[in-house]
């Protein structure tokens, strides 16, 4: 299936499937990823959550944002821990009513494309990957930034083959040579690096407005109907956040538990989070993000991927997809 009509499909299935949202006061499910190392995972493995919360928690782990979509839309997941903008986009334009609570994480430098060392392509010849075969998770934070690489080089996408894949299974593709670049972000974005190059860096995409930043994100009808609940869970979140981001002893103390529930070793653990970014809540609210600053760049991620025609249309507006409402009661516990 081609890259447009396959995105298309997964905007298409996610609208279908945006219908009635199940509530279960007394335990709800939530989404993460493995291999993505953050501080929340700390309270998580320490039953904070379930403690300040009062409800039981079923933890389920996803391979990509659009995945998270879906079972949202289905029902299955009422709050998704870090999920990327580009997929949440995709699917607030399909018609399926999600919303932005707060600001996962920023992570300019944990999320690129990787070119096959035997190519020998850097950005000088970037040019030369037109009509190579390139391992992409549709929908996601790395296919947008993707698009906006090859557009920056000046690369018809279109002459390109691009292939739907998970960044794990990318990974695998490039170290076997069957695809030459992919793209994705944690863990098997450096098990790629082993295997080549990256283009441009985090800070030469932020220079060209690639921004790259996640979200927790839910179901607009389980923030309207939990909201308390919702802040509790975003209290204890900016906590783990605030403590990991005041360093010293205490955050060190944390790499352990952090490792372990992110299926990765302590070294990787603490290499990857050096990478990360985590607001604090006034940031969060601030201009910069949920004030003003995340609504229009997703109205950007839009246009591109209209542009590309990637998805069909983009929302006059994505105002109504961020509620600060959980978030501000959370500053305020």
């Amino acid at each position: 299936m081609k890259l447009n009509s396959k995105l298309k499909s997964l905007a298409a299935g996610v609208a279908i499937l945006a219908g009635g949202q199940a509530m279960a006061a007394d335990e709800i499910t939530v989404a993460y990823f493995l291999e993505w190392p953050m501080p929340f995972q700390h309270a998580k493995v320490n039953g904070t959550y379930e403690e300040e919360m009062g409800v039981a928690i079923n933890w389920v782990s996803f391979d990509t944002g659009t995945a998270m979509s879906a079972a949202m839309a289905a029902g299955d997941v009422h709050i998704s821990v870090s999920q990327g903008v580009p997929p949440f986009v995709v699917a607030t334009s399909a018609g399926q009513d999600i919303q932005i609570v707060d600001v996962a994480v920023s992570y300019s430098d944990n999320d690129n494309c990787v070119v096959h060392s035997d190519l020998e392509i850097d950005r000088n010849s970037a040019g030369e990957l037109e009509g190579k075969k390139v391992a992409v998770p549709l929908g996601t934070a790395a296919h947008y930034g993707f698009l906006r690489q090859m557009s920056h080089f000046g690369i018809d996408v279109s002459a390109m083959e691009v292939v739907d894949m998970p960044p794990a299974e990318g990974q695998a593709a490039l170290a076997q040579a069957s695809v030459d670049m992919a793209c994705g972000w944690g863990g098997a974005l450096r098990r790629m690096m082993e295997s080549g190059n990256i283009l441009l860096t985090g800070a030469e995409k932020e220079e060209l407005g690639i921004l790259v930043f996640d979200v927790t994100s839910a179901p607009a009808n389980f923030v309207a109907e939990e909201g308390e609940l919702l802040a509790k869970f975003l209290k204890v979140t900016a906590d783990a956040n605030a403590m990991w981001n005041a360093g010293g002893d205490a955050a060190t103390a944390m790499i352990a538990d952090i490792a372990k529930d992110a299926g990765m070793e302590p070294e990787d653990t603490a290499e990857t989070l050096a990478r990360f970014k985590f607001p604090s809540i006034d940031d969060q609210l601030s201009g910069k993000w949920l004030g003003g600053g995340a609504q229009s760049f997703m109205k950007g991620v839009a246009d591109v991927f209209v542009e590309a025609g990637s998805i069909d249309a983009a929302l006059d507006s994505y105002e109504a997809a961020v509620d600060t409402g959980p978030l501000q009661a959370a500053s305020e516990m």
